[in-house]
């Protein structure tokens, strides 16, 4: 094994600081080809400028390829023919060129940097300009964890996320501390978060008591959870759907008579561990209740991350039938690695709030294999190459990755994160 192929230990990561994000920011077509890890690669339709004398070299790969003409000869008989369903209506699939391409000696050139923009097909043409992002770092991502994180570490995390640009972060949970000791410092937490203007920060309140323990600290935004599995309702709060329901009726009452927004989650939108896979009906029926008592959004959890594009379009159809898609929100666990194309489609049917955790923190203690939230770099990466503005700033949400995962002792969960430390610890040898 060569020193570029071992593992990095947590002694040897590099800061980030250091690293250029200019390449991977939203106003970037794409990333330089060694970033692409794709070997030998082109895109159909390209053409290349003369730099770097790579019309010759494409000429060449062309001539010792014959199957090349024959595939854009069809390609071109047939372009104008394709079409797509994107929500219900049928749209041409026009073609998308590049005036670049990817070579073998790593020779490219930049693209347009409307090209990603403009692109004219359907299925990114009805993306959202803008998502928020809602970062859960900081409870979800930390509640399980066994090892009781310092007061001050959680703070200092929470103050990193709103400096990197994020405007919603999940700050703690006003639950018993028996329960979840983790959390056993909200008050405390929440005293010294509590005067950040420059994002709001709810707090999980499961019943009436935790309600008010939460508005005695300062909260100003609170979120309810319910689920769509009555097992893990049973299992994770100790009641049944309705029983749960019947409490957060009295918790968005009490909220709406001192003009505090409401948040509702529903948890195993898609499978449950005991239940198996959930109807769409049973999570259509739990959002609506949410709807009707008051929250504001209603975000909609994979809990053990067993989710696919095919399972989470008819749960969207289902609730986006009861629910404003503008009120609805996803939040999904990378158990199977299926976070972001379950995200990708969610825009693609409206949907333009996603949570997130910085870091892939966060896991289901009552699911074996659950991973963590799908982290908030990933998705933020995702976006960017996708045109989709969130005044995020990777850099400092990578720095803020950082912090918390040294701390807890362990590798980053983002695949961002690992694959830009690696590149720098790369450079750093030449």
């Amino acid at each position: 094994m060569s020193s570029l192929e071992e593992p990095l230990g947590l002694d040897r990561l590099p800061s980030l600081s250091n690293v250029d994000l200019n390449r991977f920011s939203s106003n970037a077509c794409r990333p330089r080809g060694d970033d692409l890890g794709m070997g030998l690669c082109w895109i159909d339709g390209r053409s290349c400028s003369t730099s770097n004398s790579c019309g010759e070299d494409f000429e060449e790969y062309k001539r010792k390829n014959l199957w090349w003409k024959q595939k854009r000869d069809a390609s071109q008989s047939d372009i104008s023919n394709r079409r797509t369903l994107s929500l219900g209506r049928n749209q041409v699939l026009n073609r998308h060129t590049c005036d670049s391409f990817y070579l073998p000696d790593n020779h490219y050139n930049s693209c347009n940097s409307k090209s990603t923009r403009d692109i004219p097909h359907k299925l990114l043409r009805d993306l959202p300009k803008y998502v928020k992002i809602v970062e859960v770092g900081p409870r979800d991502g930390l509640q399980n964890e066994k090892n009781i994180v310092p007061t001050s570490i959680k703070v200092e995390l929470i103050h990193k996320l709103v400096s990197s640009g994020l405007r919603v972060v999940e700050a703690t949970s006003f639950v018993s501390p028996k329960w979840v000791p983790q959390l056993a410092d909200a008050k405390d937490v929440m005293e010294a978060v509590k005067n950040l203007e420059a994002a709001s920060l709810p707090v999980l309140t499961p019943n009436l008591k935790g309600f008010e323990a939460a508005i005695a600290a300062g909260a100003k935004e609170i979120a309810v959870f319910a689920s769509a599995s009555e097992s893990f309702s049973k299992s994770n709060i100790n009641c049944s759907i309705e029983e749960s329901l019947a409490r957060y009726r009295a918790v968005t009452h009490a909220a709406k008579k001192l003009s505090i927004p409401v948040r509702g989650y529903v948890s195993c939108v898609i499978g449950c561990p005991v239940e198996g896979a959930i109807p769409p009906s049973k999570v259509a029926y739990v959002a609506q209740e949410l709807y009707d008592m008051g929250c504001f959004e209603i975000s909609l959890g994979d809990t053990i991350g067993v989710g696919t594009p095919g399972t989470v379009l008819p749960l969207l159809e289902a609730v986006m039938a009861v629910v404003p898609v503008g009120m609805l929100a996803v939040h999904f666990h990378d158990t199977y690695g299926q976070s972001l194309p379950n995200i990708l489609v969610s825009l693609q049917m409206g949907i333009s709030t996603v949570d997130s955790s910085v870091a892939g923190l966060g896991g289901c203690p009552y699911a074996k294999g659950a991973s963590g939230n799908v982290a908030t770099e990933d998705v933020v990466y995702m976006l960017n190459g996708l045109g989709v503005k969130t005044n995020i700033d990777l850099g400092k949400l990578l720095l803020a990755g950082e912090f918390i995962s040294k701390h807890l002792g362990r590798q980053t969960g983002s695949k961002t994160a690992i694959a830009l430390s690696r590149k720098t610890v790369d450079a750093s040898k030449i």
